[in-house]
C-alpha cells in the first residue's frame, strides 16, 4: 500500500505574517486560505516542486508556536537556495557540508526549523 505524505501543520502565532514569510520570502506557493468559521482559519502551502504542503492557521494545531523542529526539504543545489533565500531576507545559515548532503538551516518568525539538503552524487557512500 502506497502511503503518500500530504501536510504538515506549522504552529504560528501570526497567520498573516507566517504566510508572508513563506510565500514572499521562502517562495512557496499560496494554495488555500479558509476562514472556515470565527475559531478555524486553513491556510495551505506548497514549496514549488513538492507533493506535500504544509497549513498553518488558527485552530489547526495544538502545537505550541515554533515547535515544529527539523522539516526538510530537498534542493538541487544548497549554495544557490541559500543566496535565494538570503535575497529574500530570511537569514540562513553557511552551507553545512556532510558526505550524506550539503545543508542550509533556516527558521520561521516563530522559531519552526527548517534545513533545505542538497543530496550527494548517486554511487557516493
Amino acid at each position: 500500500m502506497d502511503m503518500k505524505l500530504e501536510l504538515v501543520a506549522v504552529p504560528v502565532t501570526d497567520v498573516d505574517r507566517a504566510k508572508k514569510f513563506y510565500v514572499e520570502q521562502v517562495g512557496f506557493n499560496a494554495d488555500h486560505d479558509y476562514q472556515v468559521n470565527p475559531e478555524l482559519r486553513f491556510v495551505q502551502l506548497t514549496p514549488p516542486g513538492s507533493a506535500c504542503s504544509i497549513v498553518i492557521g488558527d485552530g489547526i494545531t495544538q502545537m505550541a508556536p515554533g515547535s515544529q523542529q527539523g522539516l526538510q526539504m530537498v534542493v538541487a543545489d544548497a549554495r544557490a537556495a541559500r543566496e535565494e533565500l538570503l535575497g529574500r531576507g530570511v537569514e540562513a545559515s553557511d552551507v553545512d557540508e556532510q558526505p550524506w548532503g550539503h545543508f542550509v538551516y533556516f527558521s520561521d518568525p516563530d522559531g519552526n526549523t527548517w534545513s533545505l539538503q542538497q543530496l550527494p552524487p548517486r554511487g557516493t557512500p
